[in-house]
């Protein structure tokens, strides 16, 4: 499979970029090609106006800052997002690329099914450091609301199926537990599942 990599992080010496590459070092081994698209390295705009929302409505071209992140996901088999949870959500220039990106006529053309996508399947993952604790993350429902946001929602319009996100709790902790979590990112990598059968 040949896997996307899209990574927000401003300091490519963060945990997340360490993750980063952890996650595309067990891709490799698996014998998966793998393109990243460092958002912060390579000054991608996340900013939607009104160029973004007359393309929208006149159904036309693209601009070309899009068109080049569409061609990067259409020779994608896989996409792995990787972000630090940031005020229960995405950083901003991730939120933009989402927002700019994925846009109406060429993800979706409906709201009614979140599984039906314009586009053909590919594996999704969203991988995501967070300085909270597991038991935080699950007993205040703040899991269950990314899942619900992110995983039955907006990304079943993309065409990610089989989705998943994998929140590594813990971040901001001890030596050990970010080693652990560090291993558990090449582990992804390496058993990143193939995507679904289109429907």
């Amino acid at each position: 499979m040949h896997v996307l990599i899209v990574f927000d992080h401003p300091d490519p010496k963060s945990f997340s970029a360490a993750i980063a590459q952890e996650f595309m070092r067990g891709a490799i081994s698996a014998g998966h090609t793998v393109e990243l698209a460092d958002l912060n390295a390579e000054g991608f705009d996340p900013r939607w106006t009104q160029v973004d929302i007359d393309s929208d409505e006149s159904n036309g071209s693209a601009p070309p800052d899009i068109l080049k992140e569409q061609d990067r996901i259409a020779r994608a088999d896989a996409i792995c997002l990787i972000f630090p949870l940031f005020w229960w959500g995405m950083p901003a220039t991730l939120k933009g690329w989402v927002d700019r990106v994925w846009t109406w006529g060429w993800a979706y053309d409906q709201l009614d099914d979140p599984n039906k996508s314009l586009q053909r399947n590919r594996s999704g993952l969203l991988l995501v450091p967070a300085g909270a604790k597991s038991h935080e993350m699950r007993d205040k429902g703040y899991q269950d609301a990314l899942e619900t946001s992110w995983v039955d929602g907006t990304f079943g319009y993309f065409g990610f199926s089989p989705r998943k996100l994998e929140l590594l709790c813990g971040s901001t902790g001890s030596l050990e537990r970010r080693k652990n979590l560090l291993a558990r990112a090449y582990q992804a990598g390496l058993t990143m599942p193939p995507p679904d059968p289109d429907r």
